[in-house]
């Protein structure tokens, strides 16, 4: 099993540096550029510079060999390859490296839901849910319900699986009317998730989950594969709702100290 989860992580670190090394302009990082390169992005040899390793060594990293990536190395590749603090924490994790500039998270964190958490939920006069480690909705107030109309407001018996955001935002076709800008909004949530669940490369749950909606979902399997890494934050977000047209929300995501995996998110209605 250990010998499964760290070939998991190699290939996934291989796989996250080609992505950032495809995506950066090497005139960004004082390399020519020109049409005499094969691809636009970095080259390996280029790679290995910036993190200040021989191409050789870089090259066995890409190729998934099991050799050791310094927790030095890894800084100066965050620092050099100005990856922002998702990737950055996202990155460690997957080497499985400590970041000196901050501890991973604690992997016992259970999505055990606080009974205090849910009552809360109904005291706050506007579209309030929880969240657990995997986007499962454990609970929601009667304003999310109305909100999310066809969705949260749909009873269930207690043998289903729980509501998944992933799930509705990816596989229910009604996604695509209801989020307004459904293609940057779904290529955001899958950098979101992927930055959420550093932590849980190796979990069996985690890794059926993303081969369902990997064959479910082409529109998934396109942006999980860009591997970009975004912090889940705040922000505007707009609804086309089928009752009151299309409304605006501020969305605030909060996370109980004792409970970081969970998320209390509220939907303040923007006037």
């Amino acid at each position: 099993m250990k010998n499964e989860a760290a070939s998991a992580r190699r290939k996934e670190l291989a796989a996250f540096l080609q992505a950032i090394r495809d995506r950066s302009r090497p005139e960004d990082f004082g390399f020519p550029g020109g049409v005499r390169r094969r691809a636009a992005g970095l080259r390996r040899e280029e790679m290995a510079q910036l993190i200040g390793i021989s191409a050789t060594w870089y090259t066995w990293i890409e190729q998934e060999r099991e050799i050791n990536v310094s927790a030095d190395a890894l800084d100066r590749l965050a620092v050099n390859l100005r990856l922002t603090r998702g990737e950055r924490a996202y990155l460690f994790e997957i080497a499985d490296r400590r970041d000196p500039l901050g501890a991973p998270g604690d992997r016992s964190e259970s999505d055990d839901v606080p009974p205090l958490l849910i009552a809360l939920l109904d005291d706050v006069g506007v579209p309030a849910y929880l969240m657990g480690r995997y986007w499962d909705m454990l609970g929601w107030n009667a304003a999310a319900a109305e909100l999310f109309t066809g969705w949260l407001d749909v009873p269930r018996d207690g043998g289903e699986a729980l509501p998944n955001l992933l799930r509705f935002v990816f596989l229910d076709p009604r996604t695509r009317v209801f989020l307004v800008d459904w293609e940057a909004r779904a290529r955001r949530i899958a950098a979101e998730f992927r930055a959420d669940c550093r932590n849980s490369l190796d979990d069996p749950a985690l890794a059926r989950l993303i081969d369902e909606l990997t064959a479910a979902s082409a529109d998934f399997a396109r942006f999980w594969k860009r591997h970009n890494v975004l912090e889940r934050q705040g922000g505007e977000r707009r609804f086309r709702h089928p009752a009151r047209g299309e409304i605006l929300y501020q969305q605030i995501t909060l996370r109980p100290d004792e409970h970081e995996r969970l998320k209390f998110v509220m939907l303040k209605p923007c006037r």
